[in-house]
Parts: C-alpha cells; structure tokens; sequence
C-alpha cells in the first residue's frame, strides 16, 4: 500500500463523505500539557468512519458484484456505513452482527434497508457465518479491516489531519482489527515518517497489540468492553497485522473505568457525544499525560454511535 492509493481514494469518494472537524480539546490538553487535536468522525455520516472504507470499496465493485449485492460480518458500524453507501449505490447488503451488538446500533442498521442477522457471541462467530454465506451464495464478502480498499479508504481522514494539522507529533487511532489504523498510519507515515503513531485498545480486547508483541495473529480470551466496536479477533491471515508491524509505533492498553470515564469528558467537556471506541485515544492520554507533555497530539475520534444506557452509565462518572 502506497500513499498515492490514499490519495486516489480521497478523490474517489471526496464529494460523498464529510471533511470532519479537527476541534481543540482543552481539557485533554490541560491534562497532558500538550496540544490535542480530535478528529470528529462521531460527525462523519452514519457517526462513524466507516463510511469511507465502504464508499472506496463498493465503488470498485464491477458491475456483476454490485447487482449480486454483498455480505459482510460487523460490530455495528462497518454494517451502518455498509448500509448507507449500498443505499447511495444501488447496492443490496446482507450482514451478520453479534448479539452483544447495542440496540442502537442495531436500529440504525436496519433502516438502512440491509438484511439484517445476528447470531454469535463474538464479533468472529458473526464473521464464520458470513464467511459461509460468501461460499454458499456466490457474493462478495466485504470485510471491515482485512481488505485493502476498504482500508486505503479510511486512511483518507489521516490526509484531512495533515491538512489541517502537519504539525502533529503523535497520532492516537483507536484499533479493533486494525483496518483504521492501518489506513491511517500508512497516510500518517507516508507523509512524514516521523510522526508517531499509536495504537489504543481496552485492555479487555488487546488482540491486535498481543499479536504484534509475539509476532503473529493469536487468538486469546476477552472480556466484556464498553468499547465493543473494537472487541473481537482478527482474522487469520489478515493484511492489516503486516502494516501495522510496519507503520505503527506503539500500543497503549486502557482500562474500561478510564473509557467510561473519557466518554463523559467528551460528552460535558467537549460537547461531543462518543461511543465507547471512539474514547480510547482520550482514555489513553488520561492513563498517561506524561507522555504527550508538550506534543501536538491528534486523536482520532472514531465514533458517537453509543447506547443509551451506556451513555448514561458513563455520564454519572463525573
């Protein structure tokens, strides 16, 4: 993957999703002695990132893809973004969800128009079942981080920070099976090698940081998360361990009391309402101001598409 591939996506699908803001938090910065910057994709349509990734992809469907329709496995918001540039394309989507999925995630999802299935405990047990169907009904199978185009295009909101910031020191990018992370790192050190890029995950999910520390994709067992958008493991084989050995720096792992606690700094302090996988990058500073003393730091902020009840619990945090 090369920075011209993002750059080609970024005009692809320029006129269709939003140019987010990248807002100063003071609190954040206040805490860090730094300079933070957040990158607000919860403002991107569908609240989410996603929507870049599934725009790049499908546009490059050929015609016979695009009328067979897609199936892809999701934790919410890979299907939401699905959803909508299918809507936009003409593009019929099947996609498989696990039931810890938030209701609200779930309703979203629907009135997209996709054909919705929720089987499974865990983000993979929905993936093994769309796996099959990909074999069974001849569709293409559209995976939320282990597909290139999918993963050139979310690293087009890397190019909108430098855009605005090409000043940044540390980039923090929240990472589930690293398909933001690899989009973005590629577009963030393809630009300037010398920006650091760190991966964020919940301690409760660190699949992709452990892979990385021994070398290859393991499998382990996970505990619940408030930041269920990047629970789950990461496919054998997957593109996203190999560019993520090459372009990210390093990985902090947060605590779930610390996520809760970042959503409600977002939402009284920031004024921006966040879902729990979106807070870790902020979740990350508080664990460890230190390291970003005196920095111009970007957090990538990667989504508002939170529960109800979530959002609540986490409210009473302050």
């Amino acid at each position: 993957m090369h920075l011209r591939d993002i750059y080609a996506a970024d005009g692809r699908i320029r006129h269709l999703v939003r140019h987010t803001p990248l807002q100063h938090s003071l609190h954040l910065s206040e805490a860090c002695g730094g300079r933070v910057m957040l990158k607000l994709e919860n403002q991107q349509h569908t609240g989410s990132f996603k929507v870049r990734g599934a725009f790049n992809k499908l546009l490059q469907l050929s015609d016979e893809e695009m009328q067979k329709g897609i199936v892809a496995a999701s934790s919410g918001n890979h299907a939401q973004g699905l959803g909508y540039a299918g809507n936009h394309l003409g593009v019929e989507a099947t996609i498989v969800v696990p039931s810890h999925t938030p209701r609200v995630k779930i309703e979203a999802i629907r009135r997209y128009g996709v054909e919705l299935i929720i089987h499974g405990e865990e983000y993979m047990d929905a993936e093994r079942l769309a796996r099959r169907m990909e074999r069974e009904q001849e569709k293409p199978f559209v995976s939320g981080y282990n597909d290139l185009q999918i993963i050139v295009g979310q690293g087009t909101l890397g190019l909108e920070m430098l855009e605005e910031a090409p000043d940044l020191d540390v980039v923090l990018v929240p990472v589930g099976g690293g398909g933001l992370i690899s989009g973005v790192s590629a577009a963030i050190k393809g630009a300037n090698k010398h920006i650091e890029v760190i991966g964020a995950q919940s301690v409760a999910s660190p699949v992709m940081c452990e892979s990385i520390r021994r070398g290859r994709i393991v499998e382990m067992e996970l505990e619940d998360s408030v930041a269920e958008g990047l629970h789950g493991g990461i496919e054998e084989g997957s593109i996203t361990f190999e560019i993520c050995e090459e372009y990210v720096d390093d990985f902090i792992l947060v605590q779930e009391r610390t996520i809760l606690e970042a959503i409600a700094h977002h939402l009284y302090l920031d004024h921006q309402v966040v879902e729990g996988a979106g807070a870790v990058g902020a979740a990350a500073i508080m664990e460890n101001p230190e390291r970003f003393k005196g920095r111009n730091v970007g957090v990538v902020v990667s989504g508002g598409n939170i529960d109800e009840g979530l959002l609540k619990r986490a409210a009473f945090r302050i």
